[in-house]
């Protein structure tokens, strides 16, 4: 059965200030959404709260995944149910690698999805067949493995290894929050190209982005306006277009006056 992530009416506050306000969204596994929206409206906001994050108080409205509400829970626990966040701006952790960073993440996540509990740990052997698939796939050099986590890394390469955890996880429902953003066009080439090898029926993908240009990379299906905390439009990829000649104006302007 396809899953899906359904936001209904959803508000959410930031240290007492209201940030998203009445926000409407349903996303399928295998589709691939783009959400854009000038600085400030609540991209950044919205990402945070599907995953939890504390600091993000839902205070009306609700996060369904597979038919639950996903209030209450936990991050570990949304990400064991198929969620996944690419942070815009990845922490650096000297001294663990990235191997053992993935391996342990991937602990978490997927040995919950086996047994319901986390607890179960994949063999070293399996895990080290299936880095090297992923590296691989991604067109990775495998001594990228074993580099601390983030230290020292460029815009690329940090963005690269959130997208080989996407990998290596396998969610269900992939968020991607600006990660076009500090990268050049290379570099947004490469992890473009990584996005769209992991692409297809069995993962959904949300592309949360200011400018259009990724979007020459990652094609998607459905364009959505976010503006002062809600929706305010949403159509096909024209709609991507349209905002980089036209700017935002226009749709804050209805925002405003709604």
């Amino acid at each position: 059965m396809t899953s899906e992530l359904v936001i209904q009416d959803l508000y959410v506050q930031v240290e007492s200030k209201l940030i998203l306000k009445g926000l409407n969204l349903r996303i399928k596994q295998g589709e691939v959404h783009a959400i854009m929206g000038p600085n400030g409206s609540g991209k950044s906001t919205l990402a945070y709260s599907l995953m939890g994050h504390p600091k993000y108080q839902v205070v009306a409205g609700d996060i369904l995944f597979k038919g639950q509400s996903l209030l209450g829970l936990s991050p570990d626990e949304r990400a064991r149910m198929g969620l996944f966040l690419a942070f815009q701006y990845p922490v650096a952790i000297p001294g663990l690698t990235l191997a053992n960073f993935l391996r342990t993440a991937v602990d978490a996540v997927k040995g919950g999805q086996r047994n319901g509990n986390g607890k179960a740990t994949m063999p070293v052997t399996e895990f080290r067949r299936l880095l090297n698939e992923k590296m691989e796939l991604l067109q990775m050099d495998r001594s990228f493995a074993q580099r601390y986590l983030n230290e020292g890394f460029s815009g690329g390469e940090k963005k690269r290894a959130e997208i080989l955890q996407m990998a290596m996880l396998e969610p269900e429902i992939a968020i991607l929050d600006e990660t076009d953003s500090g990268l050049d066009i290379d570099a947004l080439r490469v992890v473009a190209q990584g996005v769209n090898a992991l692409a297809g029926p069995h993962m959904g993908i949300v592309v949360i982005t200011h400018y259009q240009r990724i979007l020459n990379y990652i094609k998607p299906q459905f364009v959505h306006v976010l503006a002062h905390g809600q929706i305010v439009a949403s159509g096909g990829p024209e709609l991507a277009l349209q905002l980089e000649a036209e700017g935002y104006d226009r749709y804050v302007k209805n925002a405003n006056g709604a």
